[in-house]
């Protein structure tokens, strides 16, 4: 029988910070580990949620960029694929075997008009989003050269001033391009209001995602009006996937980071003015991280440090302890104030970072955990794929 696994090879410490079997306080750091229970519970909670309002959900790859945990989430939470942000990363995920994938964004470079045209052949549905109606054009060509059909979804800036169109009038020119161009099918609406998601506001989340839906209403409007259907109309995020699926409007949910959660998501109120991060998804994602100094007696230094982690949206905080804070980093390390002088060298500590996405985009690997033991390791597999 062969017994060989795919771990065989890989060095821990080198090639890989743990291998399955092996105790949690073995694990080599700083890197990312995944409660299993918690991300399971989080996972099958959105899904029973979206199910039970009636909703797809394309859950969000750029937050994990893991082909793995994507699976998970079709398997236990009942996604209907995903979306990403770059066609390198949607490349990943149907070369693993995800049947549905979206980038959630323009793809106009020739060169990744290219790929994405040629991503169908991989087997899986291949849809991006246009706002600018030179785009149709090339999008067509690329398709019509490959024999391939790209779908295409019309992005609303609905809020947050980046990418997308601000009129009825020009969702609806757009998408009758889309209609009439070989190659291409109008697929529907994008809609995702990103620059509120983060909002502490419950009351201010609400209220600026009632302009993204007010704006999609309308659209949807004029889009019938001139015979165009929606197959998708998609948006929603973790600070507001609740205001879209009782909208009447939006039919899919595009919630990324309640899966992991990270410290900046955890601040936000609920409606009850309850932390997200205590009333509604669990901490599933942490950097794991050993104290490597304790030469001043107030002060531990730990191996995470700006290398191991973004704090574009502030520093971790150290999970499940009020005694210990994590108050600085520099390149290699993490300063924790220990006024008590409780940790020693070589404990382990659990970070929740600032901001899970950026974070887990400088990690190599995923170690998967249960019962203080070792269970998987997951590649992050589209670690790096920023084109």
């Amino acid at each position: 029988m062969n017994t060989h696994t795919k771990f065989d090879d890989y060095e821990v410490g080198y090639d890989i910070p743990a291998k399955p079997g092996m105790d949690e306080a073995d694990i080599q750091t700083p890197c990312l580990v995944l409660d299993l229970d918690a991300l399971e519970r989080n996972v099958k909670k959105m899904g029973d949620y979206a199910k039970s309002h009636g909703m797809r959900h394309r859950v969000h790859g750029k937050m994990h960029k893991s082909v793995d945990v994507a699976k998970l989430q079709e398997s236990l939470g009942g996604a209907c694929g995903v979306c990403c942000q770059k066609v390198s990363e949607a490349e990943v995920f149907a070369r693993g075997g995800i049947k549905d994938v979206m980038v959630s964004n323009q793809v106009t470079e020739p060169a990744k008009i290219d790929r994405l045209a040629r991503m169908p052949k991989l087997g899986a549905r291949t849809l991006c989003c246009v706002d600018d109606p030179e785009n149709v054009a090339n999008l067509s060509e690329a398709a019509q050269r490959h024999g391939t059909q790209i779908e295409c979804l019309v992005e609303i800036d609905c809020g947050a001033g980046r990418c997308g169109v601000t009129s009825t009038q020009e969702v609806v020119n757009i998408a009758k391009m889309i209609d009439a161009a070989e190659g291409l099918k109008f697929a529907g609406i994008q809609a995702y209001q990103g620059a509120m998601q983060h909002l502490d506001s419950y009351d201010e989340r609400q209220g600026k995602t009632q302009v993204a839906i007010d704006m999609v209403h309308d659209a949807i409007a004029g889009l019938k009006a001139n015979g165009l259907e929606c197959d998708i109309v998609g948006g929603g995020g973790t600070g507001s996937y609740y205001f879209e699926s009782n909208s009447g409007a939006f039919n899919e949910l595009q919630c990324g980071s309640y899966a992991f959660m990270d410290a900046d998501y955890g601040r936000i109120l609920d409606k009850d003015g309850n932390r997200i991060d205590e009333n509604e998804w669990e901490n599933a994602l942490f950097i794991l991280t050993t104290v490597m100094s304790h030469a001043k007696a107030d002060k531990a230094i730990v191996d995470a440090g700006l290398k191991a982690q973004s704090v574009d949206s502030g520093l971790p905080f150290i999970f499940g302890r009020d005694d210990v804070e994590y108050v600085k980093c520099s390149d290699e390390h993490g300063v924790v104030a220990d006024p008590d002088a409780v940790l020693k060298v070589n404990d382990k500590l659990r970070l929740v970072p600032g901001h899970c996405d950026p974070t887990c985009n400088v990690h190599d690997w995923y170690v998967g955990v249960r019962g203080g033991k070792v269970e998987t390791v997951w590649p992050v597999s589209a670690r790096g794929k920023a084109y």
